[in-house]
């Protein structure tokens, strides 16, 4: 029996030309051509009241996921310990259980992954209130990391959405906060991103085939830590320091593991993210390890190294813009137009603030922004109509 598959309304309106180009140049019969439509249809555009009850439901379940965690913030001093910990406890495996029971009797997705996302958090007030009771400061990273390690489980085991939404947040504010607790230092800290946007890059292209909606929510958070990682290292006041920590190896040894993976398991332009997010890693390094003098004023090694950054920046913005068109996922294009917009921004004050005061910096910044603004949407038009129209077989590629 052949399954049908469903794909973006885009790429199924260029399938349907094509197929009566074929048909009238010959290619194909129209037998041929219409068995092929049947084996494709359309993703349907959710109606207005479904998506509002899918945003109520989940912005329902973060309410009551931050709920719990609130309740064990203010610490229920009337009741002890250990009564804390198994109330809390018994309402995170209410909310694990309960989903897994509503989807094996088919009730609604949203209403699943709602319930799912209440468990994810309510995993987290299971963690803290732990730790109170063994006396672990609630300021500990290792918390977050803990936290997010169960939300992983949770995500894999029951192929959840949310649950891994929350794993991803929480262990991406454990990626940046357990180095800087350890040791404050710039360089190893930027690189420590650099290198996580490999990995994230990686564990996308492993999940394309197998689980496209996991690809798409690690392939998001690779964009967010790509740009965050290019931002700092353009900065200027970084002193450069390339002594390396053990965590550092054993972050970079899993880089390098997960960008295997990636290759080997990725379709085309899965290996093409991987290999860019290794040449972007490159270049913060580059930006890291040129230093400038920064105690006196803007002279040309700080002019030439705001222009490479520049450069650098929207390389990556543009590449990622580029991605987001191939992908079909406006979330990666609108990271990339924001981490430029504020990376311009920001370059514009460190630069133009240091010659230019008070309304012609005003004046001067606003034409930057509107240049940049400008030239990055005919880019992002360009970009898209040229991957969608010339290069639509360009995602199947192995």
């Amino acid at each position: 029996m052949t399954t049908t598959r469903t794909i973006s309304r885009d790429r199924h309106a260029w399938l349907q030309t094509e197929l009566d180009e074929w048909t009238s140049d010959g290619l194909l019969s129209p037998l041929n051509a219409d068995a092929i439509r049947s084996r494709y249809e359309p993703a349907q555009r959710a109606g207005a009241g479904h998506v509002l009850a899918k945003v109520m439901l989940w912005i329902g379940g973060a309410f009551l996921g931050v709920g719990l965690i609130w309740l064990v913030a203010a610490n229920l001093e009337d009741l002890s310990p250990v009564v804390r910990f198994a109330g809390v406890t018994v309402l995170w495996l209410a909310f694990l259980l309960a989903p897994e029971a509503l989807a094996a009797r088919g009730h609604s997705r949203a209403l699943v992954g709602a319930l799912r996302l209440v468990g994810a958090l309510a995993f987290g007030a299971v963690i803290f209130q732990a730790s109170q009771s063994l006396q672990v400061p609630a300021y500990e990273p290792k918390l977050l990391g803990l936290w997010a390690l169960g939300a992983f489980a949770h995500a894999y085991v029951v192929k959840g959405v949310s649950p891994l939404a929350v794993a991803l947040a929480t262990g991406s504010v454990w990626w940046f906060w357990q180095p800087l607790a350890q040791d404050a230092n710039g360089v190893r800290w930027t690189m420590l991103i650099a290198l996580g946007a490999v990995v994230a890059f990686g564990m996308a292209a492993v999940h394309d085939s197998r689980l496209d909606t996991f690809a798409r929510l690690w392939r998001i958070t690779a964009t967010a830590y790509t740009l965050v990682a290019l931002f700092v290292a353009a900065l200027p006041w970084i002193e450069f320091d390339a002594s390396f920590t053990t965590w550092f190896l054993v972050v970079a040894a899993l880089a390098a593991l997960a960008a295997v993976a990636g290759l080997v398991a990725g379709s085309r332009l899965a290996r093409l993210e991987v290999v860019g997010a290794l040449a972007l890693t490159v270049l913060a390094f580059g930006l890291l390890a040129w230093e400038v003098p920064t105690d006196v004023p803007a002279g040309g090694d700080q002019w030439l190294h705001s222009v490479c950054s520049v450069l650098v920046y929207v390389l990556a913005a543009v590449a990622l813009t580029a991605l987001g068109a191939l992908r079909e996922d406006p979330w990666i294009s609108a990271l990339a137009m924001a981490g430029l917009v504020v990376f311009v921004t920001f370059q514009s004050f460190a630069v133009f603030g240091q010659i230019i005061t008070g309304a012609w910096l005003f004046l001067v910044l606003g034409t930057v922004l509107l240049g940049t603004g400008y030239l990055f949407d005919r880019a992002r038009r360009s970009i898209t109509a040229t991957l969608r129209e010339d290069r639509p077989d360009f995602l199947e590629g192995t």
